[in-house]
């Protein structure tokens, strides 16, 4: 994956939350225990830090630093946040040379950086939409190259559902919901 992936995602986040940050963004998101305004920077807190990872490529931990969205923000504020860290994740993973490689849980490259901040906005993004009770569906193709590179062993399917399924948010036909998961961004 790359930065036309991540802001991608960012668009599709922003398309769907963007006409609703009138709404009371309090509320719990989805299954989570959050608030939709924490996901929401939770989210842009994430690309920040993965942003991070790919600049200064750390061979042992995350860089010691952490986005602070001010709690004043409002939600439409929030998400320009989110948006400006998706920026800032997809120029550095795109400038990047491909060979790079920064800690996540093991040396991990550029790819996986986009793939996981593909993989935080999409999944999020679906967490503030149940919580605002929105219609939404993340986008097919993003999944798939999300599933692809973070699950190499996924099962077959809508890609979409099987990364819910994958994610701990949704059972998958006979399989049940997942109570722990984890994907894998490092390489060898």
């Amino acid at each position: 994956m790359n930065g036309t992936d991540v802001r991608r995602a960012a668009a599709a986040m922003t398309a769907a939350l963007g006409p609703v940050t009138d709404r009371d963004w309090t509320v719990r998101a989805g299954d989570l225990d959050w608030s939709c305004w924490t996901t929401a920077a939770h989210v842009a807190h994430d690309l920040a830090g993965y942003a991070g990872q790919v600049a200064g490529r750390p061979g042992d931990a995350y860089l010691p630093f952490d986005l602070r969205v001010r709690p004043d923000a409002r939600p439409a504020d929030v998400l320009a946040v989110a948006t400006a860290a998706a920026g800032m994740l997809a120029a550095l993973v795109d400038s990047a040379d491909p060979t790079d490689r920064a800690w996540h849980w093991g040396p991990c490259d550029p790819g996986g950086f986009a793939a996981m901040g593909v993989a935080e906005t999409l999944l999020h993004t679906h967490d503030v939409a149940a919580g605002l009770d929105l219609g939404w569906s993340m986008p097919a193709g993003l999944c798939a190259g999300v599933v692809q590179r973070l699950f190499p062993d996924a099962p077959a399917g809508d890609p979409a559902s099987v990364l819910l399924w994958l994610t701990g948010r949704a059972a998958l036909g006979e399989q049940p919901r997942r109570t722990s998961w984890t994907w894998r961004a490092a390489i060898g």
